[in-house]
């Protein structure tokens, strides 16, 4: 228990990751060669786990420069934990899957590769670079031109702000086609160490054009994927749809057509918003949206259509449907902001943090859990999201069910202290608090419970 406690600690103070200045220049992608290459999979450091402090200080300095610049930051509470909720449960559905992909590159490496290559040579590492730069591009563009792909994509579109917290904002289900589509045939060229490498790379380079602050990079521009781009990728304006695909370059986007220069104000989010912060239905609602349709339209090639077409495809229209079917974008139209109290936006918010302590946790424990305590874990944390959401869509179901998940809490720990087992691995002191404040959320609940069956009755009886 010591040592889960120490390696916690670790965790927290950031004492086993990166300084910061290399966990920037990660983020960046301004590393060599020589620094990130590696003969084998397991010496490949997680990069993206260890930036996670990273990304939470530049949300936090996002909003302190937007602040001192007596500008708008564009970031809502409701929206921000909207984002970050569809991140986490991505990345604890990398618990389940993840493994499997990669032992699934590596045999179709083994066995089927086409050529050898050295895994310290230059030429590898610039290979690698530009092939999932190649394959991400194309991803991308069948991500948003084929409907049954892009159902899980526009989880990452679903959102009306656009500042840090919108590049976590990914689905979970898009990992099957990135990896079947764009990762798996980079393994008849590619080393795994190197995909690996890359893969992480690429992905921490999209987290920081995520962003209105940066206005332009220059001659950059001609050459990079930066802030400019990626807000005309993230609009609904019509001239915005279907433009800037790349991850970290341009050049592909400029080859092959699809790209558009930011003009007018760019009005971001669904061309058909969601109206909830509910991150299982933002994953979900689009596959929904995509059985109804497929069985209501006639006729086998047609049903196929609707799988495999754009998402703007109907009987009669081209293969990616009419650009005058766009929704015409107001500039002014208020978006989706279900407002609640500020006393329960605290409670959203402590609650929401205690999630990302529990999520961290899990990650830092994963390889001593079995599978029934990892099971568990996820579930609690997407309880918990399931729940903040619920309390800030001002859902009528919202109370019984964090009541329930207070409750629970407080009875697994309750039997988990009298085993002897400790509900999950934090710091003595920390699980305390932790304990403490579920226990007291549930007596928020009950009271409230109590408070409302009292007035119902008095007002029969008067």
């Amino acid at each position: 228990m010591a040592d889960v406690e120490l390696k916690v600690q670790e965790v927290v103070t950031g004492r086993d990751g990166p300084s910061v200045l290399t966990g920037l220049r990660w983020l960046f992608y301004l590393v060599t060669p020589e620094e990130t290459s590696f003969r084998t999979l397991d010496e490949v450091p997680r990069y993206i786990g260890q930036v996670t402090p990273i990304f939470f200080g530049m949300v936090f300095l996002e909003m302190l420069v937007a602040f001192l610049k007596n500008r708008q930051t564009n970031t809502r509470l409701n929206d921000s934990i909207s984002s970050i909720s569809a991140g986490m449960i991505m990345t604890m559905g990398d618990l389940f899957y993840m493994g499997a992909y990669m032992m699934a590159y590596v045999w179709v490496y083994e066995n089927y590769r086409l050529v050898d290559l050295p895994w310290d040579s230059p030429v590898t590492w610039w290979t690698a670079f530009i092939l999932a730069e190649f394959s991400f591009y194309w991803l991308h563009r069948m991500s948003h031109e084929v409907n049954i792909l892009w159902a899980a994509h526009q989880v990452h579109h679903s959102s009306e702000d656009y500042n840090l917290t919108t590049a976590l904002r990914q689905s979970t289900t898009q990992k099957v086609g990135t990896f079947f589509f764009a990762h798996l045939p980079l393994a008849l060229l590619i080393p795994p160490a190197a995909f690996s490498v890359h893969r992480q790379l690429n992905l921490l380079y999209q987290f920081w054009i995520h962003t209105e602050l940066v206005t332009s990079l220059g001659p950059l521009e001609y050459v990079l994927n930066t802030p400019s781009h990626h807000r005309v990728h993230h609009g609904r304006n019509p001239y915005c749809i279907d433009k800037n695909y790349g991850g970290v370059l341009i050049v592909f986007d400029r080859l092959f057509g699809t790209f558009a220069k930011e003009e007018e104000k760019v009005v971001y989010g669904l061309t058909h918003p969601l109206n909830t912060w509910d991150p299982i239905w933002v994953q979900l609602c689009h596959y929904v949206h995509i059985w109804k349709t497929f069985w209501a339209t006639p006729g086998w090639t047609n049903k196929l259509s609707v799988l495999w077409k754009g998402p703007g495809w109907a009987l009669g229209k081209p293969r990616l449907g009419c650009i005058e079917d766009i929704p015409k974008v107001k500039y002014h139209e208020p978006k989706y902001d279900s407002k609640v109290s500020w006393l329960w936006s605290t409670y959203v918010a402590v609650h929401f943090v205690l999630a990302l302590v529990l999520h961290q946790e899990l990650f830092s424990v994963v390889k001593t859990l079995t599978t029934a305590a990892m099971v568990g874990r996820v579930l609690f944390v997407m309880w918990t999201l399931v729940c903040v959401a619920a309390i800030m869509d001002r859902k009528p179901s919202a109370p019984i069910v964090d009541f329930t998940r207070c409750l629970a809490f407080v009875l697994v720990d309750v039997t988990a202290r009298l085993s002897g087992s400790p509900v999950v691995l934090l710091p003595s002191p920390l699980l305390n608090a932790l304990s403490a404040w579920y226990l007291m959320s549930a007596v928020i609940w009950g009271i409230k419970f109590l408070k409302s069956v009292f007035t119902t009755k008095t007002l029969k009886s008067g």
